[in-house]
């Protein structure tokens, strides 16, 4: 089993940033990927951005193409966490975000279901 525990998010002005950070726990040696998806009301879930957790991709960053110049997201090997740097956020960012990990699949799918893991949704809202 996977334990995934995200902390951040919370209420910013446009132009601002927030940080939202991941921690895995468990059964993670093999993990394929470990990312951050986001649903904005009314919308489907949406992968803003998801880094490859193992293999030979590991290290490599897949982002979404509403935040690309915008967010970065990295990962600390010793403890095992996600970061996702959020800078310029825009009214549009306004959603939950959740941060998840998958067994299989590349790093780069833009398909949610393949997530088997789920942290609880963290608030991200962004006023202009």
């Amino acid at each position: 089993q996977v334990q995934l525990a995200a902390s951040g998010g919370g209420l910013v002005q446009a132009g601002e940033s927030l940080r939202l950070s991941c921690a895995a726990s468990g059964d993670i040696f093999d993990l394929s990927t470990v990312g951050w998806i986001r649903q904005i009301p009314g919308k489907e879930r949406d992968i803003v951005a998801a880094i490859s957790w193992s293999g030979p991709s590991k290290g490599r960053v897949f982002y979404g193409d509403t935040v690309k110049g915008r967010f970065t997201l990295t990962r600390d090997h010793a403890k095992n966490t996600v970061a996702l740097q959020m800078n310029d956020l825009k009214p549009a960012d306004t959603a939950a975000y959740f941060c998840a990990a998958k067994r299989a699949g590349a790093y780069m799918s833009p398909h949610v279901e393949e997530y088997d893991y789920w942290a609880e949704g963290t608030q991200v809202t962004v006023s202009s």
